[in-house]
């Protein structure tokens, strides 16, 4: 998730999520199989900084016109639910670089909203905690750190939503190889 972002010293500092991606990792094979990444219209600040467009890449044209938060929620519902994610009898969870996408940004701008926030954004994976486990260190430049520790090369930018997917896809691909096992890091709300 990219959001709409301020320097930290600017007073009301409101953020917005202006880029929602998703791969679906397999379990057994670590590979991707399938994709969800879409731009979503900014709406309480529809103009995009020029530190948010120099740290993620994202113009002002990638968002523009596109749906809002509330549509993009339905559309990955829909990707969920075309996946078999919606079974209650396929195991899935989200693996996210940190905790703050999933316990701070979404809640918190879909409560700002009024949207409700589905059970299956409840639970996830903290990949910082489970590197740490997994190799003894807390990866404190979150991927560009855990990358080097496991001699991976960086795909794509730092803070592209989708180029951070494909790094967390990455690692947890060699992670899993050196016989890690993977583990819900979130608390239950």
């Amino acid at each position: 998730m990219r959001m709409n972002c301020q320097k930290r010293q600017q007073k009301d500092w409101n953020k917005e999520i202006i880029e929602f991606p998703i791969l679906k990792l397999n379990g057994r094979t670590m590979e991707i199989e399938s994709t969800f990444h879409m731009y979503v219209q900014p709406v309480v600040h529809p103009q995009l900084t020029p530190f948010c467009t120099e740290l993620t890449g994202i113009i002002q044209a990638m968002v523009d016109g596109q749906p809002s938060l509330q549509q993009v929620l339905e559309r990955v519902d829909e990707w969920m639910a075309k996946e078999g994610l919606l079974d209650p009898n396929v195991k899935s969870i989200f693996v996210t670089c940190g905790d703050w996408d999933l316990k701070v940004m979404l809640p918190g701008q879909c409560q700002y909203l009024g949207l409700p926030v589905a059970d299956y954004f409840k639970q996830w994976i903290n990949l910082k905690k489970a590197y740490s486990f997994a190799m003894g260190c807390w990866p404190k430049n979150g991927l560009l750190d855990m990358n080097k520790g496991l001699s991976l090369q960086h795909i794509g930018r730092p803070h592209s939503g989708i180029d951070d997917c494909k790094n967390i896809a990455n690692i947890m691909k060699t992670l899993a190889y050196r016989g890690f096992i993977f583990k819900q890091t979130s608390k239950p709300f």
